[in-house]
């Protein structure tokens, strides 16, 4: 899968049989590590065939298309420079891709990246799946009706909404993106990787391709746009709303309805006050027991929770729908505030949440 051109390979490099004899059997002992590792793993822990697909579709597409990037306009300063053969050189990918350099050096195991894009791809494929509930045949769906409303903040973040939700989809679709969508310091880290692997992989470095690979870098930095995210445009919308209590049972039955699920998760964040990461989390998570105490938290009755539920059990194949069924009755036996108290440890700053868990887990070491 590539994203624009596709960086043209060396091939005029000479064949090593012994190197390459050996690089085989580095690959082939990396494959076994891996595979290894695979088996051990819990079934719960496994991602499944759809999502891990849909995963390195993602990936590849955000690395390609940062990585294009990189390499065009450098190539560009480079000839402008009068450098026309460093610049050609920079168009051409090495015998190993950027991808692959980056998964073999150990940097795509970063746990803040990879936990981001996993919960972006389980996120697409659940809203993908959420059965469509319509309260009236000719009824306009919920983001099509805010997009008509008078007030314009209201109306303006549906339709932006509805414009960036619609861009992720096609992206989905079609294994391309205009931008890597990730959080800001994300896209910073994944940007500087990419580049250090360009360079990785050029026959010959000099000062002037290191600059312009530097300027390069920086300009798909400075081009990067955090508030164009689906993820903040949905919780500026919801800020918009600013959903009353007896508008909120309508607002998220609506949204899952529509299978609108980034609107959902950012009701749900706006209500109870937590980071839209956090509501998408335990919106994710398939035992679900978060994701219950924070809809008691939003004052929400029996069959609102359990619409809510059985919808998120019909597009989730890891919910057990019988065990939600089971404990519907002491879900809503939980009071407002003992669910609010229960909630509080989530309106950490994240700042503050990584920090704790990076401290929890060099104690278990």
């Amino acid at each position: 899968m590539s994203v624009g051109p596709d960086p043209v390979r060396d091939v005029m490099s000479p064949y090593d049989p012994v190197a390459r004899a050996e690089d085989a059997r580095l690959r082939a002992e990396t494959r076994l590590t891996a595979t290894i590792a695979d088996f051990s793993l819990d079934a719960n822990a496994r991602l499944d065939d759809r999502t891990r697909l849909l995963l390195a579709q993602v990936l590849e597409a955000i690395v390609g298309a940062i990585e294009w990037d990189i390499r065009r306009h450098a190539a560009r300063l480079l000839a402008a420079g009068g450098a026309t053969q460093a610049g050609e050189a920079m168009l051409r990918a090495g015998a190993e891709s950027v991808l692959d350099r980056l998964t073999r050096a150990g940097l795509l195991r970063d746990e803040e990246l990879m936990d981001e894009l996993i919960a972006r791809v389980r996120h697409d494929l659940i809203a993908a799946s959420l059965p469509v509930e319509v309260a009236e045949p000719d009824e306009a769906s919920l983001l099509v009706r805010l997009a008509g409303v008078p007030d314009s903040v209201v109306a303006s973040g549906a339709s932006a909404l509805l414009a960036a939700e619609s861009r992720r989809r096609v992206s989905n679709e079609q294994g391309s993106v205009g931008g890597s969508e990730l959080p800001a310091e994300l896209h910073h880290r994944l940007v500087w990787w990419v580049a250090a692997a360009v360079r990785d992989g050029l026959q010959s470095v000099t000062h002037e391709s290191d600059r312009a690979i530097t300027d390069a870098a920086q300009r798909s930095l400075a081009a990067h746009d955090e508030g164009e995210r689906p993820d903040a445009v949905a919780m500026r919308l919801a800020a918009a709303l600013d959903a009353r209590p007896n508008e909120l049972p309508a607002v998220v039955v609506e949204s899952i309805g529509d299978r609108r699920l980034s609107l959902f998760v950012a009701v749900l964040a706006h209500a109870v006050g937590i980071a839209f990461d956090q509501a998408r989390a335990i919106t994710l998570d398939p035992e679900g027991d978060r994701l219950w105490l924070a809809l008691r938290a939003m004052d929400l009755d029996r069959p609102t929770i359990a619409r809510i539920g059985f919808a998120l059990s019909e597009a989730d194949p890891r919910r057990d729908i019988e065990a939600f069924a089971d404990a519907l009755d002491a879900i809503v036996s939980v009071g407002v505030e003992d669910a609010r108290a229960t909630l509080v440890p989530l309106a950490l700053s994240r700042d503050f949440r990584m920090a704790l868990r990076a401290l929890a887990r060099t104690d278990r070491r």
